[in-house]
């Protein structure tokens, strides 16, 4: 066995297998220039199960007994979760200010409000959104769900635990810390069980199209530097996802270095006030006729 004095390296040939299994797995996608990181990031795990080299590695991956375990430290190894509350403020105003309200008017008769964080990490950014919530009292009396959805085990673990240290808290007013979390001692901070009561937390793989078909239908979904590791064919799957599971007239909030451009053109551009977001058509607008409801 090769010890980690004399790290494992990868053929070309072994990298493109492994990188479209990750691929093909999760959407996660490493081009040709990222070998050197691939190796880096995994040649851990080759060790872990003392294997001679990447390409008993990829056989491991292909065809043992252990490969979903090994599949869930392989997604916390390679996925990037940095992120922090009230982050990209200008989208979340858009949100509380003009498009909850729209929803509002539309929806009144039935009063029940679902929104999705795909791809939401250690848990900020659906909490965020309960906090706009419950802060503008935006919906009383209406049924609220806030779903957040990772494929990593370990960040979704401290989602639901929702006890963050003050880096989380870079973007937010003190007004916020001291009204929605309580001080527990030693720099943690806990979100408090009114904000936890308005989020669930779901393991799920944007890629696998049964398994989001599950999600159920969404008014609202937040997708935020997520897809810009994704290839294009992945995207664009993704994204069918995403439109799939919209309500007619739904909302689809990207990051904002990332765009539909060259995916997607079944989407609406809204030009609010507060930012651009992607908007499901109404089915008359897909037909051609005059049916967009402002």
């Amino acid at each position: 066995m090769i010890g980690i004095e004399e790290p494992f390296k990868m053929s070309d040939d072994t990298f493109r297998l492994i990188r479209d299994f990750i691929r093909n797995y999760c959407g996660i996608y490493f081009d040709d220039g990222s070998k050197f990181l691939l190796e880096k990031r995994l040649s851990r795990r080759v060790e872990n199960y003392l294997l001679n080299n990447f390409e008993d590695y990829y056989h491991f991956l292909m065809y043992d007994k252990r490969r979903d375990e090994e599949l869930t430290s392989v997604i916390e190894i390679l996925t990037v979760n940095e992120t922090y509350f009230f982050r990209e403020f200008s989208q979340l105003k858009a949100l509380s200010d003009e498009i909850i309200p729209e929803i509002g008017e539309r929806k009144k008769d039935r009063k029940r409000l679902r929104i999705w964080s795909a791809g939401c990490s250690t848990g900020e950014e659906p909490y965020t959104i309960a906090i706009l919530i419950l802060e503008k009292n935006l919906m009383p009396e209406w049924e609220i769900e806030i779903l957040g959805s990772d494929i990593n085990q370990r960040v979704l673990h401290a989602a639901r635990r929702g006890i963050y240290r003050k880096n989380a808290f870079r973007s937010i007013d003190d007004h916020y810390i001291r009204k929605y979390f309580t001080d527990e001692g030693e720099g943690n901070y806990r979100i408090v069980d009114p904000v936890r009561s308005l989020v669930n937390f779901s393991l799920l793989n944007l890629v696998d199209p049964f398994k989001v078909r599950f999600v159920g239908k969404m008014d609202v979904i937040f997708c935020r530097n997520v897809i810009i590791y994704f290839d294009r064919d992945t995207k664009k799957k993704v994204i069918n996802n995403f439109y799939d599971r919209l309500t007619e007239e739904g909302y689809l909030l990207l990051g904002h270095s990332e765009s539909l451009m060259n995916i997607s053109t079944d989407f609406m551009l809204r030009h609010f006030k507060n930012d651009l977001v992607y908007q499901k058509p109404t089915r008359s607008v897909l037909t051609g006729e005059m049916g967009w409801r402002r």
